[in-house]
C-alpha cells in the first residue's frame, strides 16, 4: 500500500510534527513498507495456531522511572522543536 504525500502530511499533523519534503518522502517509503508487511501478516493462515499472550514466563520486569536533569541548552533545543510552548513547557491540546 503506497501512501501519498497528503496522507503522510495528515499523519504528521495528527502527531503534531512538521515534516520537510525530504522527510515526507522518507516516511512515505517507510510507512508504506510497514503497511505492506502488515498486509502480508494479515494474509497468514493462523486458524490452527493457538493464541498466546506471554512467551517468556517473566513477570513485572519493568524498571523504575528515572529522571535525568537536562542542561539549559538541551531544554531550549527541545522547546524549539515543539509547535507551541508556554512558560518553558510544551503546550498541547486538552485531551479530556
Amino acid at each position: 500500500m503506497k501512501l501519498s504525500k497528503e496522507q503522510v502530511n495528515h499523519i504528521a499533523k495528527l502527531a503534531r510534527l512538521g515534516l520537510t519534503d525530504g522527510e515526507n518522502k522518507k516516511f512515505q517509503k517507510e510507512l508504506s513498507a510497514i503497511l505492506d508487511f502488515i498486509e502480508k501478516l494479515d494474509k497468514a493462515k493462523t486458524e490452527k495456531v493457538e493464541p498466546i499472550a506471554q512467551t517468556t514466563g517473566l513477570e513485572n520486569i519493568g524498571r523504575q522511572d528515572e529522571s535525568r536533569a537536562k542542561s539549559k541548552q538541551e531544554t531550549e533545543k527541545l522547546l524549539k522543536l515543539a509547535p507551541e510552548t508556554k512558560d518553558g513547557y510544551v503546550k498541547v491540546k486538552t485531551v479530556l
